[in-house]
Formats: structure tokens, sequence, C-alpha cells
């Protein structure tokens, strides 16, 4: 697969192949309990591809945070039933990239609802089939499907609102980050915040369907819910240190390669290419926003890069 054309989902590949630097302290397929009826399950991003998942309990029921791919959507599942007998009513796919919405049949075959932004559904419409049928992954082609299942209910500008009682969830879209179709669930009581790949815990971003320049302002608005904890879509769980610091990181990236354009250097100047791909780059980081930077910065240059060449969202170029 062409990286142009990586979804986020192929990271997988990426850290296979030693390209992305991971974090030491990763506790994959482990399941913590964030507050009463709250948990974070850290997805085998490394091994398997897959992302992290968040089950929320309701009274008589229970949410899911993405469907992850297949076999991330199965063994959450096998998790779930060992936290709680509820049915899981409710899975919030927080964008459309594969590891956090490819699962959705798992889901919708035991019954649950699976719920996103409506940007995600056209997001879908945009790149699917072809991306559905590019994947290698065996828990993808044992679907045997011809296409990408869509969320079965989707929302818009106003805010989602699931409360029963006993707990009040809320789901957010702030605009365009990581994908069109970035989303966010907040509980206001617990003040926790889920945020997909919009804000991830190490350097997992993928900035090929994202618009960089406006992802710091979507990273502002989560913030201003002012939450405590921050449930990422990749890397370990944490504080509101994630929502800054990947706010920083975006802001850090776009002015280093702004400030370099303005010098006069070139796309050759600051990627080096091999075989087509990004392989490495003169730009560098500061040290505070060190643990968003791994190898794929070459790549996130060269769409920094585009991005500002172009004068409109890297999401928005030709893929």
């Amino acid at each position: 697969m062409h990286v142009r054309t990586l979804c986020a989902s192929a990271f997988a590949a990426l850290l296979s192949m030693g390209l992305v630097v991971t974090r030491t302290d990763a506790q994959p397929d482990t399941v913590k309990q964030i507050v009463s009826g709250v948990w974070f399950r850290e997805g085998d991003l490394k091994g398997k591809g897959h992302c992290n998942n968040v089950v929320i309990e309701m009274k008589d029921y229970l949410i899911v945070v993405d469907a992850n791919y297949p076999s991330g959507a199965q063994a959450a599942l096998a998790d779930i039933k060992k936290l709680s007998p509820k049915p899981v009513r409710y899975v919030f796919d927080t964008h459309h990239h594969g590891d956090h919405a490819y699962g959705n049949p798992v889901w919708t075959k035991i019954g649950a609802t699976t719920l996103a932004h409506r940007n995600v559904l056209e997001e879908m419409n945009r790149y699917e089939p072809k991306r559905w049928k590019s994947e290698t992954r065996k828990d993808v082609t044992d679907l045997k499907l011809a296409t990408a299942e869509r969320p079965k209910q989707t929302f818009g500008d106003k805010p989602y609102i699931l409360e029963d009682g006993s707990r009040r969830v809320e789901f957010h879209h702030f605009g365009w980050a990581h994908t069109r179709g970035d989303g966010f669930v907040f509980l206001p009581k617990e003040r926790i915040l889920c945020t997909g790949d919009a804000a991830t815990n190490g350097p997992y971003n993928f900035t090929g369907d994202g618009n960089i320049g406006n992802w710091p302002v979507v990273l502002g608005k989560a913030s201003a819910l002012n939450p405590q904890r921050v449930l990422p879509g990749h890397g370990p769980a944490g504080g509101r240190e994630i929502l800054s610091g990947e706010m920083e990181f975006m802001q850090a990236l776009r002015r280093a390669v702004a400030s370099e354009l303005k010098a006069g250097k070139t796309m050759n100047d600051l990627v080096q290419f091999e075989k087509g791909q990004p392989k490495s780059t003169s730009v560098k980081l500061p040290d505070s926003v060190k643990n968003w930077v791994g190898s794929s910065l070459p790549g996130q240059v060269r769409d920094t890069v585009e991005e500002i060449n172009a004068g409109k969202p890297h999401g928005d170029l030709p893929h």
C-alpha cells in the first residue's frame, strides 16, 4: 500500500518493520478500571494493529468506544464479558480508519448499534471500498464483505447525549483534525475524555487524512471540557498532558516546516525519499514534544509541506 493512502490502521505494518518508535510503558491487551464502571483496554498496536477501547457501564447496558479491527473487537468483547453481564448497546466509531471501524460487523452481529458523527459516514463513502479491498489482514478478509460496514446511527452539529440516571455520556465533534469525522466521548461527572486518534499518547499520528493546521484548534475545544483523565486512541491512558502535548506537537510541526519553507527550502531539502517513500527528514522538533516524535516524522513533514504549499488541508489533496 502506498504511504500516501495509508490509513492509521496500517501503523501495525510500520511497527512490525521497526519504522515507528513505541513507548516503553505500553501495556497491550490489559484492562484497567479508570473509575467505577469505566474501563480502559489498551490495544496491542505493535503486534496486532489494534486500537484502544473504552467500556462505559450504564444502568442496563454498556457503551464501547471504537469498534477496532475485527480481531480487536473479538478480544475486547471477550474481556467485556468478564467485566459485566450487561449487553453492549452502543459502539462509537471515533473515526473511519480500519483499526477503529472495521470491526463494526462484530458488534452489530451481537445486536449493538454502531454510532458516529455523520462525517465518519461521509469519509467511508469517500474512501471505501478501495481501502477495504486493499486490506490483507485475515480478520478483515475472513468477514467476506464487499466493503466496510458503515455506522448504523449518526449525529450532526449538536452533541449526542446518552443519559439514564446512572451516568451521562456526551458524544462531541469539534472539527477536522486527524480526520473529518473525529469524535470525542466525554463523561462530565467523571471528567473523562476519550479522544480516538485526535490525541494519541506516543508517536502514532497519521496525518494523511488530516487537517494539520486545524488540529490544535480541535484539541483546544476538547480541552475546554476540562477533562482530568484522557483515554487516547493509541498509547497509555493519562491526564490533560496528552491533550496539551499533542497540541504542542502539531503546532511545532507546522511552525518548523513553515519556517523552512519561508527560508526557501523545498520538499527535497526537508525530506529524503527512498523508493518514493519518506525515509528521513532534516526538520527537528523540540524535546518538549519528543513523546510524539518517532520514525513516522518524515511522512508527517511531507504531509505538512504539501498542506502548506497547497493552502488546504492535507486530507483534501489527492490520495
